[in-house]
């Protein structure tokens, strides 16, 4: 077996058989909602809801206590009273469960005494069983190609490439949605709350092994094993990349992230030094926590900082030339061969300077193929940023116009539409260089659906998408910096 099949968290994450404490006939209570979200996923082992009461639950046979579950439990998820935790994680442990998600809030996190000498005992009770235990204070885990969400939002993402550890409880949930708006998903994602047992860096070596996880995204408010942190975030991201957002280093973040998980904070300048010696790329915000996850996880690297753009608006060339400059990247200066190439297939008023600015294309194919088939072919162009837009009822109008009949337009339009979203996601492995779109259209563009559905990452803006180039430049930079380490 494999050090992924045999990790600590791989059965928390893998289960075969869930016991579940909190969830009830009352379709509101938290511990419902995250059993109905667990039920959606279509979990394919067998689930036992235990309650004092009850019989039935969501339609499955409930039991009083986990003594009377009748098969093996591999994992128990807890959403339950603080008060009650203690004693019904001895249960576990005497019916022989060694995994545990416990859910409820009001240990470490709290003011005063009383919080961390309950987390100490729950930490002292796992020890006494071997238990291996996320929480508290967190919402679960989600790995959607196991059909495994025990979170209180419905997993309606596709399974992706993006490993997430996350120190805010709900903060993976609600990226959801978010990850769905560009074709995304997690690999698999942990909630680590106060992070009483199961911390950070447990998870990015964990994630490290994870076949699905192509890099790892870390939300973190605190990290409690610098030394640890820095050893394993340094030898993991000499293969798979590592992106974090922190939000501790102002004085209000910090406030919060103590009272939210019990985190510690630190200042930013420390957290930049710690990044930077762990290969971590630092995202500024949530958006580019992700924007950086989605090229980073799905382009090659870049052998140098040298950018080409192509464009057929000003504005758009202008915004990604501007990121690009703010990113650490330079326009690439063209030879003379492919500038003469270019010159073929521009109309007079266009400008084939870098950036490569059509101002209105009459022909798709030579935007989309021919062109950016020139600039990676450059030996001076590291990397291509497209501004991608495709309307797809302009298609249809262009369609009609070369005498196709208006009841076969459509068709002839998503037929053309998906040959060259088709041809243009194929140039990154190609040429083994990164290509990346920009768009102010979203997935409801056929266009736009299809490059992203077919590996190109295209994102909300130019600005975004070179922004998350120029991250992609920089870890490069490190790895091979760092290739003979």
């Amino acid at each position: 077996m494999s050090s992924y099949d045999t990790h600590a968290l791989h059965k928390i994450m893998h289960p075969k058989s869930i016991a579940f404490w909190g969830a009830s006939n009352n379709s509101m209570a938290m511990g419902s909602v995250q059993l109905s979200n667990l039920l959606l996923m279509n979990f394919e082992g067998p689930v036992y809801p235990i309650h004092p009461k009850h019989q039935m639950i969501q339609g499955l046979q409930a039991y009083s206590r986990v003594s009377e579950v009748p098969g093996p439990v591999d994992l128990a998820v807890l959403v339950l009273p603080t008060h009650v935790v203690p004693e019904v994680l001895e249960d576990c442990g005497k019916f022989g469960i060694d995994r545990a998600i416990i859910v409820s809030a009001g240990f470490g996190e709290q003011d005063g005494a009383h919080g961390k000498e309950l987390q100490q005992q729950i930490v002292d009770i796992a020890n006494k069983y071997s238990i291996r235990f996320v929480g508290p204070n967190c919402i679960g885990v989600v790995n959607p190609s196991h059909r495994l969400n025990t979170t209180f939002f419905p997993y309606e993402a596709t399974p992706g490439f993006i490993g997430m550890a996350s120190q805010s409880g709900s903060f993976i949930t609600q990226m959801f949605v978010h990850l769905a708006k560009f074709g995304l998903g997690y690999s698999e994602g942990f909630s680590l709350g106060n992070e009483a047992m199961t911390d950070l860096t447990d998870c990015i070596e964990y994630l490290a092994e994870s076949p699905e996880t192509r890099v790892i995204a870390l939300y973190i408010e605190g990290i409690r094993r610098g030394r640890d942190f820095v050893r394993v975030a340094s030898r993991v991201s000499r293969k798979k990349p590592i992106v974090a957002f922190y939000i501790g280093g102002s004085e209000s973040g910090g406030r919060a992230g103590m009272s939210h998980t019990g985190a510690m904070a630190g200042p930013d300048a420390l957290y930049d030094g710690i990044f930077k010696q762990s290969g971590i790329i630092r995202a500024r915000s949530i958006e580019e926590l992700f924007d950086f996850c989605y090229v980073l996880g799905s382009q090659p690297l870049p052998k140098g900082d040298n950018v080409a753009i192509l464009t057929h608006s000003g504005g758009p060339g202008a915004a990604a030339a501007d990121a690009a400059e703010r990113g650490g990247l330079k326009l690439a200066s063209f030879s003379s061969e492919t500038l003469t190439k270019l010159q073929a297939l521009v109309p007079g008023t266009a400008s084939v300077k870098n950036p490569v600015d059509l101002t209105f294309s009459k022909n798709y194919s030579d935007y989309m193929a021919s062109m950016p088939e020139i600039l990676l072919s450059d030996s001076n162009v590291d990397s291509l940023f497209i501004y991608c837009l495709m309307p797809h009822q302009r298609v249809i109008q262009a369609v009609v116009g070369a005498g196709i009949g208006k009841d076969q337009a459509g068709s002839f339009a998503n037929q053309y539409i998906t040959t060259q979203s088709a041809i243009a996601s194929q140039f990154a492995a190609k040429f083994g260089k990164p290509v990346v779109g920009g768009t102010y259209c979203d997935r409801s563009e056929l266009f736009v659906r299809e490059l992203q559905d077919n590996g190109m990452p295209v994102l909300a803006s130019p600005e975004r998408a070179v922004t998350a180039m120029g991250a992609l430049a920089k870890y490069a930079e490190w790895r091979r910096n760092h290739e003979a380490d």
